[in-house]
């Protein structure tokens, strides 16, 4: 009996997330029957709004149909009047609703780049770009931010070293999942100098457009001038109104060939989710008490995480400007190593942490690798409870290595 021939290329090489990579040893450890503080992935407790739960309710049609590949003209209505909240004035032609922002992004790589074409990144940066780079075989070429500069942008030159032939497209994410960081308008302005310069897209993942902190904004690309066939934007509800299940995200640009050739790829796909398109439609009526809620509650919890990294032995951290995630290198050789052990071997009255290893969010082989990310997306109690497990792991560990 003939063997089935070898997996693509492309199978070989998807990583695995480390957000998700040690999924496993969570399950095993609350089999034994510990609680497991999850910081390790981006998922909200914070309750969805209201209408929009609602408006899920609302819904009385014998059936569920296909919608446009677009999406639904109703909920790009309700897009349009979202954006045009801060500025942004766009023809529903501009806009195309994708399976969530994982798909957005994934379409916007195919449309930009032909296989063995490059983009540029800024590492650390969200792990799932280097997946969605190898299914479409492209290559995330990695601009390094320092911690020690809160991982801000580097100047001009040090980008520009890094473009080459094949290069397509910058790709950023403000504000910033792993890092926190809110690029400032100079930042971008200098990215979209160098896109007008070098004949480039820049494409702009803003899903946590509204969390920013300090009193800080977060200015969107779709407000610049004079970028209407460079910028795109990636975006989608998850984060905002705590819906990371509904799966819902859209592209934004005015590039007219480049929307064409998303309206082909979405067509292949049929249509996004329809139900939650319609569930959507409300976004428009969630009151911004809603937002300026949830971004108090999250300064809240920043606050905490960091405060009590602070006072950790040996801990290197910096305070987030926005996002909710906190990058901390810690006092260890392999960070893998620790976060198995928290799930593994250690746990403080029944209850454990997970946090996410960093080395997963870096293009450069080496970096990160005695660093996580952490998602304070628990409620503030937990989070003191869960910080304080860490702080005894550390010491546990550090003691059981030889540290």
């Amino acid at each position: 009996m003939n063997q089935p021939t070898r997996l693509s290329q492309r199978a070989a090489t998807m990583p695995a997330s480390p957000i998700r990579r040690l999924a496993p040893y969570a399950v095993a450890a609350r089999k034994r029957g510990l609680e497991v503080h999850g910081l390790n992935i981006g998922q909200p407790d914070i309750p969805t709004p209201q209408v929009i739960l609602d408006r899920f309710r609302q819904y009385t049609a014998p059936y569920v149909p296909y919608g446009p590949s677009q999406g639904l003209p109703e909920y790009i209505e309700a897009l349009r009047t979202y954006y045009a909240g801060f500025g942004a004035r766009l023809a529903p032609e501009d806009i195309f609703v994708t399976t969530a922002g994982s798909e957005a992004i994934q379409f916007t790589l195919g449309a930009l780049c032909d296989p063995g074409d490059q983009v540029i990144v800024f590492e650390p940066f969200y792990t799932n770009y280097n997946g969605f780079a190898a299914m479409t075989g492209v290559e995330c070429v990695p601009v390094t931010t320092r911690g020690e500069d809160g991982y801000h942008l580097p100047e001009r030159a040090a980008i520009e070293a890094k473009i080459g032939p094949r290069t397509r497209a910058i790709l950023i994410c403000s504000p910033n999942n792993p890092t926190g960081t809110v690029y400032t308008d100079a930042e971008i302005e200098r990215l979209a100098a160098i896109c007008r310069d070098r004949g480039l897209y820049l494409v702009s993942d803003e899903v946590y457009r509204e969390f920013t902190y300090d009193g800080r904004t977060s200015r969107s690309l779709l407000t610049f001038d004079g970028l209407d066939d460079l910028a795109i934007v990636v975006d989608s509800v998850s984060k905002r109104y705590s819906l990371c299940g509904a799966r819902i995200g859209n592209i934004v640009s005015k590039n007219r060939p480049f929307m064409d050739a998303i309206m082909r790829f979405g067509q292949a796909r049929l249509c996004p989710p329809t139900l939650e398109q319609f569930a959507c439609t409300a976004l428009t009526e969630v009151p911004a008490s809603y937002t300026s809620g949830v971004l108090a509650e999250y300064q809240k919890r920043r606050d905490v995480v960091f405060g009590a990294l602070s006072r950790m032995p040996g801990v290197r951290v910096r305070k987030p400007e926005g996002a909710f995630y906190i990058c901390t290198g810690l006092p260890v050789d392999d960070a893998n190593a620790f976060a198995i052990y928290l799930l593994t071997e250690y746990s403080q009255g029944g209850e454990t942490v997970m946090v996410a290893p960093l080395d997963g969010f870096y293009a450069t082989p080496g970096l990160g690798r005695d660093e996580v990310r952490l998602a304070y997306v628990l409620e503030c109690g937990k989070l003191e409870r869960a910080m304080d497990i860490l702080a005894g792991a550390l010491t546990a560990y550090r003691a059981r290595v030889g540290a």
